[in-house]
């Protein structure tokens, strides 16, 4: 117990003035020591200040000065590394307290706490224990450092968090920037695109938006669009192969890829390829708006062909649906409406015209091919496929060896093709189509069978050959031209087509020999075999019509027997 509690009465022995005036000149030295500690420095100047005020406050030295960084002590005054001395300062935990030297004397760890735990330490030696008044300042200059680490600690906090909101408030700046950006270009190709401007007008608003020349191409590498300079004229094609390896490394990543000077993006809404835009950019300054630029153009531009291509595909349906009700039979009232449903003026002449393509064509290729044709010589037109061929009903009048001459030009040889009748209202399609049909079939069964047969100009061959009386034909050919056909197949001669080409000049001798390219002492000894083959008169009227008929029978039947 104190002395106090006891009840006793203990008289401490006068100070002296100087004494007080030491103490008051140690505690106004700890209060400015602790002004300058607050005055914004660091956590490493501050415990320096601290270990260099030791001195003057008491007769104790600095043994070591700590901080606690990431939860682990940090030597901060340049001493040698001493490892019993930093086991011992861990051992206080938190706390302030004795600690021991290797070579004796007094030691004391002064814990620099704060709410959040402990600091650092200041740990001070002396040979001897100091007085209390000593301890008591060296005490009040740990709390002061204590306070003033826990302030530079909230100053460093708070310059932190500035600087991290300074970055935060950049990025946010940077990003309502891009928004703004992004928005803008949202808004221009979404205004593009519902103007109807179609791939042009994109082209022209990703150029705008990018400030370089934008191309638009098919999956071939045909250019559809262009905006800005430098259009390159011929527009260069790469090889077929060369472009499909583009397409395939294209479409093996999500993004657009660099091909030499250009950044080429794919339009494919699902699957299937529709096209390319490609920015030119030969100086690589693309960044992160022209590539949103370019890769927005390429999602508006293939919602574009996409709803294109799904109202073409509607639209040909509709198109096939009625030609196939056509040339079948409807009633003309419920024709013309659908008609004008879809767009056609079915009113006026129109022929029915049935185009069969042999070779590696599809259907689709010759379907697009005669479409195309026939948009080319400015005639409107229906199209459907039916049993293996391209069925279109035309309006307007249409030269058949001209159709046939542009489908050469796109598919090739190989093909043919039929014209039927004039249809003057939809009940009279069934029959232009089955003339078509029937001139079709005489085309392909003749001698020459690639070419266009138009119907009206088929003349006798019209009722020759019906397809149904194709047996009493055969026959009918077979008696009177029957000995000629058998001499030329054992004779390896020509006098079948002799006889027909003299039929057809009329009995003219100089004509027949002219087109046959023969003299004409040639031909008058191929006209006489031909009587004592048949012993027929040639110039008898009645064997003369027989035998014209029969020769042009022999052409409808294919020339063969």
């Amino acid at each position: 117990m104190t002395p106090a509690a006891m009840g006793e009465t203990h008289q401490y022995p006068p100070r002296s003035d100087s004494w007080w005036r030491d103490q008051l000149s140690n505690l106004h030295g700890v209060f400015a020591v602790s002004s300058m500690m607050f005055d914004g420095r660091e956590a490493d100047d501050i415990v320096r200040l601290a270990g260099t005020s030791v001195p003057s406050l008491s007769g104790c030295g600095v043994k070591a000065l700590y901080l606690i960084i990431d939860g682990a002590l940090s030597r901060r005054d340049g001493a040698e590394p001493d490892a019993e001395l930093d086991r011992q300062v861990r051992l206080l935990g938190g706390d302030s307290g004795p600690l021991v030297l290797t070579g004796g004397g007094w030691c004391w760890g002064f814990a620099l706490g704060g709410l959040s735990g402990p600091r650092g330490y200041l740990v001070v030696h002396a040979a001897v224990e100091p007085p209390k008044d000593e301890f008591f300042l060296l005490e009040a200059l740990g709390r002061q450092t204590a306070g003033a680490l826990a302030n530079a600690s909230l100053h460093l906090r708070e310059r932190e968090q500035a600087v991290e909101l300074q970055e935060v408030n950049g990025r946010l700046s940077a990003s309502v920037a891009r928004l703004e950006q992004q928005t803008h270009v949202h808004e221009v190709l979404s205004d593009i695109s519902v103007s109807g401007a179609g791939e042009p007008g994109i082209a022209y608003a990703v150029h705008q938006l990018t400030s370089l020349p934008v191309a638009i191409e098919d999956r071939f590498g045909n250019l559809r669009a262009w905006a800005g300079p430098g259009k390159p004229d011929p527009y260069p094609k790469a090889q077929a192969h060369r472009r499909e390896e583009l397409l395939r490394r294209a479409a093996a990543v999500p993004h657009p890829v660099r091909e030499k000077d250009r950044l080429i993006s794919l339009v494919k809404p699902r699957y299937e390829v529709l096209g390319v835009v490609a920015l030119v950019d030969p100086r690589k300054t693309v960044g992160s708006h022209e590539m949103f630029a370019l890769e927005y153009g390429t999602t508006v531009l293939a919602l574009e062909l996409s709803h294109l291509r799904n109202l073409a595909e509607v639209e040909l349906r509709l198109h096939r649906d009625l030609v196939d009700d056509l040339i079948t039979g409807t009633d003309d009232e419920s024709a013309y409406a659908r008609a004008d449903a879809v767009g056609h003026d079915l009113r006026g002449p129109h022929r029915v015209i049935v185009v069969r393509w042999g070779g590696r064509q599809a259907d689709d290729a010759v379907a697009e091919a005669a479409s195309r044709a026939v948009a080319s010589l400015q005639l409107s037109s229906m199209i459907s496929r039916r049993s293996g061929a391209v069925v279109l009903l035309v309006g307007g009048r249409l030269d058949g060896d001209t159709l046939y001459h542009l489908l050469s030009e796109n598919l090739g040889s190989g093909g043919a093709l039929g014209v039927g009748g004039r249809c003057d209202r939809p009940g009279d399609f069934p029959k232009s189509y089955a003339e078509a049909m029937r001139a079709l079939d005489i085309r392909r069964k003749s001698r020459s069978p690639d070419g266009a047969t138009i119907f009206d100009h088929l003349g006798l061959y019209r009722i020759l050959d019906t397809g149904v009386n194709r047996g009493e034909i055969v026959a009918f050919v077979r008696e009177w031209l029957g000995p000629i056909l058998d001499y030329d197949e054992h004779k390896n001669t020509d006098l079948v087509r002799t006889l027909s080409q003299y039929l057809e000049c009329g009995g003219h001798y100089d004509e027949t020999a002219s087109a046959l390219v023969i003299h004409r002492s040639t031909l008058r000894y191929r006209l006489g075999r031909i009587r004592e083959i048949t012993d027929l008169d040639l110039n008898d009227v009645e064997s003369r019509l027989n035998l014209h008929v029969a020769t042009r029978a022999w052409k409808v039947l294919g020339g063969s027997m």
